[in-house]
């Protein structure tokens, strides 16, 4: 993909100030509304800048491209979908038994899904084809396997998952079935259901698949 050419070549890496910082975030949240509304392909820098109330030039202090900000915006959306597996499944001050944390888990996970559907759409779509944001993507996909796959390990461990299962590929079975399931629900609407029968679903396969016991009363 064409990448263009910075108008400062001695631009920051990163803003140095808090104001600084606040512009960036402006930016990227412009370039996320401005990403939903046009796609990747027709948004413009431009519209960009218009829209965090910058100048088109100012746009280039803080990005070099159109396709800088837009991993920067699909970063933060991963970071997002990702977030319930520390403040729900890892929470180590939770005392909620394995299938509750994990139900509650994956509501907060389609919850934040369905309300970044539209942008989630377009980033799996950019990413088919820009082979940097889809390294980037496998990349903390990766991390979060192998962080859920140290989850079954502990579950395994206290004997509370099926002790057969490996790790590793049971992460990516359950992590494929999290990620394909609100994609077809949420951006393709091949899924009819309300959220609350989606969410007991996804958590009860998810539970199954690792044969957790049920949760005491």
């Amino acid at each position: 993909m064409a990448t263009a050419v910075p108008l400062n070549s001695e631009r920051p890496s990163g803003p140095r100030s808090q104001k600084g910082a606040r512009t960036r975030a402006r930016l990227v949240e412009a370039a996320k509304a401005i990403f939903e509304e046009h796609g990747f392909l027709d948004a413009r820098i431009s519209d960009i800048a218009e829209r965090a109330g910058l100048s088109h030039g100012s746009f280039y202090h803080y990005f070099d491209s159109k396709e800088e900000v837009f991993r920067e915006v699909a970063a933060e959306v991963d970071e997002r979908l990702s977030a319930p597996l520390d403040a729900v499944i890892l929470d180590p001050a939770s005392e909620a038994p394995p299938r509750q944390r994990i139900k509650e888990a994956i509501r907060r996970h389609l919850e934040t899904y369905r309300d970044e559907a539209r942008i989630i759409g377009v980033i799996e779509q950019v990413s088919r084809y820009d082979e940097d944001l889809g390294a980037l993507r496998r990349e903390r996909h990766e991390r979060y396997r192998h962080r859920v796959a140290d989850s079954i390990r502990q579950l395994q461990r206290h004997g509370l998952a099926d002790p057969t299962l490996d790790p590793l590929i049971a992460a990516a079975a359950v992590g494929a079935i999290t990620n394909r399931f609100p994609e077809m629900w949420f951006v393709q609407g091949l899924v009819d259901c309300s959220f609350d029968e989606g969410v007991d679903h996804l958590a009860r396969i998810f539970a199954n698949a690792l044969r957790l016991p049920d949760d005491p009363a």
